[in-house]
């Protein structure tokens, strides 16, 4: 059966993260994963990932300046001190509370050869720290209507940084809401660069409310991700349309 983790980035948003954890196992969630949950002490999270024993699937380091614009730093020259100290605070949150996946936010550039090599050698900072603990680094693809400039768009792009990383420990965030908008076939997108993906969202296209309108069908596609082989929970991260409970629905149809 198709299982689900709960985006807590965008679900119950309206509570303290400790009780979102709740709702999630409540609705039905086998999992959880985060954005940015510095606010809250890794041990109120991992109390509450513990009495609801749900898994913390990962989160995102640190995105920076956000009013002044800032999606990330990692891959921006001059900012390395900042990035790395983004991932060493991410990658301690994380093994608090045990999730496996840690998300490096690039942040928006040029693409210049200056910008790949910045984030190459903070990617190669992550993966070498995140190994003392068993744990991965995430990339992911952002499409250029949301996020124009991010460092990375495509999945070649997302395999380009790899490649200069050539780490085991380096692995792709599979957004299906992101790469239908920019690559779409998502069936044999996914196909290409299976063996390269750590986890997998979605959302629905173009809106990014609940999975259950727009070009994408979930329905089909998370059942044929299965059945080539994938077995983590799909991470649902949509931002409600309305009543997040009433959004809820959607999950019916996989029961």
């Amino acid at each position: 059966m198709v299982q689900f983790s709960a985006n807590l980035g965008f679900l119950w948003t309206d509570l303290p993260l400790s009780d979102a954890i709740f709702k999630a196992k409540d609705a039905g969630f086998v999992a959880v994963e985060l954005h940015w949950p510095y606010a809250t002490p890794s041990a109120d999270v991992k109390t509450a990932l513990d009495e609801t024993g749900l898994r913390c699937l990962g989160l995102n380091t640190q995105r920076g300046d956000v009013a002044g614009g800032d999606n990330g730093c990692a891959a921006i020259p001059g900012r390395e001190a900042e990035a790395r100290g983004y991932i060493d605070e991410a990658l301690a949150y994380a093994r608090d509370i045990g999730a496996p996946n840690v998300h490096v936010m690039a942040g928006f550039t040029d693409r210049s050869a200056a910008a790949k090599a910045t984030f190459a050698q903070n990617l190669r900072y992550a993966c070498a720290q995140a190994a003392l603990t068993q744990r991965s680094i995430l990339i992911e693809p952002l499409n250029s209507r949301d996020a124009k400039g991010y460092h990375i768009g495509t999945i070649p792009e997302a395999q380009e940084a790899l490649a200069a990383v050539d780490l085991p420990n380096l692995k792709i965030m599979f957004d299906c809401y992101h790469l239908q908008i920019m690559q779409g076939e998502l069936v044999k997108l996914f196909t290409g660069c299976q063996k390269q993906i750590g986890h997998v969202q979605f959302a629905a296209v173009p809106d990014r409310g609940e999975p259950d309108t727009g070009e994408v069908d979930y329905k089909v596609l998370l059942p044929e991700i299965e059945r080539l082989g994938w077995n983590t929970p799909f991470g649902a991260e949509y931002k409600p349309r309305g009543a997040m409970e009433s959004g809820l629905k959607w999950m019916n149809s996989y029961r």
